[in-house]
């Protein structure tokens, strides 16, 4: 018996981001090998203003929904500030109580997130929209280190290009590690990444600061090599280290310690990304004393290791 293709529909809302919405549309495009037929539909068929200079004419409004065993939700220009209509997050909600599996990349998460269906669950988003995801979603569990987050019948993913590992985990998952490893060849793809978004991140230190102890953490910043403490800190910033202690963690959601910790990792990416230092050395040179303490705290906070970081970002 012929096995029926499985059914995607790729929902287009306004200032859909296009490499979103093309990433699934061509994943899951019907061949011998990939046994998938999907529609790219909107709120209404005809056309949609995208994002970044395109725009779109979708055949399909969301009746299209009724047909798809699986949704994609594209991200979308200022997720932060506009939801979804209304009928979309209706239409969604309705998907997924008949059984319909929802698949969120990037900025989509905050349209699967307006359902409710992400209330009390892990889910992520491209990493510069975490903290509004987490503000404007308090109920949604936010992590912002890894690529994707699989919560069975809801799935989110971080940037657009980690709509790609999505995908591929979604072939795995329905087909077996064979057919999502020739789908990443045919997209010229790592069939699976190691890490998580971290790593991605500029900066691992908390954006933006506010003035209380600058001056000390600009010191500190000079004096990472030198074992570090919260009494060290206290007396540059001339206040009791319970006082400096509350006070910075009020100003930067860290506490002293924490901070010093992502500061030195920080240095170590700089110096992995420009030197030849070995890994000892550099876990030397930024206060972390060993290898192996480096490694502990790199793979906690950038979910990688030194030398995986390495040979992804060096120069």
């Amino acid at each position: 018996m012929t096995r029926r293709n499985h059914r995607i529909a790729v929902l287009v809302l306004e200032g859909a981001k296009p490499l979103d919405v093309g990433i699934p549309a061509q994943i899951f495009t019907t061949r011998a090998s990939m046994p998938y037929e999907v529609r790219v539909c909107g709120a209404h068929p005809g056309p949609v203003t995208g994002g970044d200079g395109l725009s779109y004419h979708v055949a399909d409004g969301l009746e299209a929904f009724a047909w798809a065993e699986t949704i994609f939700i594209p991200g979308y220009r200022h997720p932060d500030r506009d939801d979804p209509p209304a009928a979309v997050v209706d239409a969604l909600r309705t998907a997924h109580e008949r059984g319909a599996r929802l698949a969120a990349i990037s900025t989509g998460a905050f349209a699967l997130a307006a359902t409710g269906l992400l209330d009390g669950r892990r889910a992520t988003t491209h990493w510069h929209y975490t903290r509004a995801l987490r503000e404007r979603h308090p109920l949604v569990d936010v992590d912002e280190n890894v690529l994707f987050v699989d919560e069975g019948q809801v799935l989110t993913s971080a940037g657009a290009a980690s709509g790609i590992d999505l995908c591929l985990h979604l072939v795995r998952r329905d087909h077996g590690v064979a057919v999502s490893n020739h789908a990443a060849r045919r997209l010229v793809a790592a069939p699976y990444r190691s890490g998580g978004q971290a790593q991605y991140v500029p900066r691992a230190l908390p954006e933006p600061l506010g003035d209380v102890f600058a001056a000390t953490r600009q010191w500190a910043l000079e004096h990472l090599q030198e074992p570090l403490t919260l009494d060290d800190l206290a007396r540059n910033a001339t206040v009791s280290p319970r006082t400096f202690s509350r006070r910075f963690v009020e100003d930067t959601g860290y506490t002293p310690m924490q901070w010093i910790l992502r500061a030195r990792i920080d240095l170590a990416r700089e110096l992995l990304e420009r030197t030849d230092l070995g890994v000892e050395q550099v876990a030397a040179e930024v206060g972390l004393g060993t290898g192996a303490n480096l490694r502990l705290h790199f793979q906690r906070i950038l979910g990688t290791s030194p030398s995986e970081y390495r040979h992804t970002f060096a120069a």
